[in-house]
């Protein structure tokens, strides 16, 4: 009788090598600073209201630009990566 071979797949698997990159650099404070708020939101549970509305009252030195998309896009213009300090995007579906 011959001898079986099976084969199978190693569950480790095959992990391709990946570049890492560093952060980016950290603002020191938020004062005076322009902050881009991208919030991507389908349909109306929008969850974010609360937020938005909380973050210009605990930060009133902030120039907050609050932006509301329909789909995936959090893509910039390029006025707004010419002047923003900092950008926060969500996704909520």
């Amino acid at each position: 009788m011959a001898e079986k071979t099976y084969k199978c797949l190693s569950p480790v698997g095959n992990q391709e090598p990946i570049d890492l990159k560093p952060l980016a650099p950290r603002l020191d404070t938020l004062d005076g600073k322009t902050v881009v708020v991208c919030i991507n939101a389908g349909g109306d549970q929008d969850i974010t209201i609360p937020l938005l509305k909380a973050l210009p009252e605990r930060y009133p030195n902030v120039n907050w630009d609050i932006k509301r998309k329909f789909g995936f896009s959090a893509e910039l213009t390029e006025e707004e990566k010419k002047t923003a300090d900092a950008m926060i995007a969500g996704v909520i579906w």
